[in-house]
């Protein structure tokens, strides 16, 4: 059986206007200068221009109901399931900025379970 490299699941979340107005503020620092970015923190502009935000399994806490990103804030998350499968590994935190507003997404890399090890 294939195992996935890699998983993407957006999630809904309720962005505060204080989450808009840093995630602006840190889009505007990074666009001026873009050493000013926390590490574990990575910016860049997709193909139709919209700004993109990663941040890195070091730059963010995951707990009920929110994930929290150094420097920025609490992003509130719609929904009781769990972000990511227990034992995933290689969590990144996706903010796009689109004309819709802001999307949030997962990417990880999910646990491989082989049924030799299963009991």
């Amino acid at each position: 059986m294939g195992h996935a490299k890699s998983r993407e699941v957006v999630l809904s979340i309720n962005a505060t206007e204080e989450l808009v107005t840093r995630l602006n503020e840190l889009r505007d620092g990074w666009k001026k200068d873009a050493g000013s970015i926390l590490k574990g923190i990575t910016c860049s502009e997709s193909k139709e221009g919209h700004f993109v935000l990663m941040a890195a399994e070091s730059a963010f806490t995951t707990i009920p109901g929110a994930c929290v990103i150094k420097g920025i804030g609490a992003i509130q998350l719609v929904g009781t399931e769990p972000v990511f499968e227990e034992g995933a590994s290689s969590k990144n935190l996706v903010l796009r900025h689109t004309e819709d507003g802001w999307k949030f997404s997962v990417k990880f890399v999910p646990p491989i379970i082989r049924d030799r090890n299963r009991k």
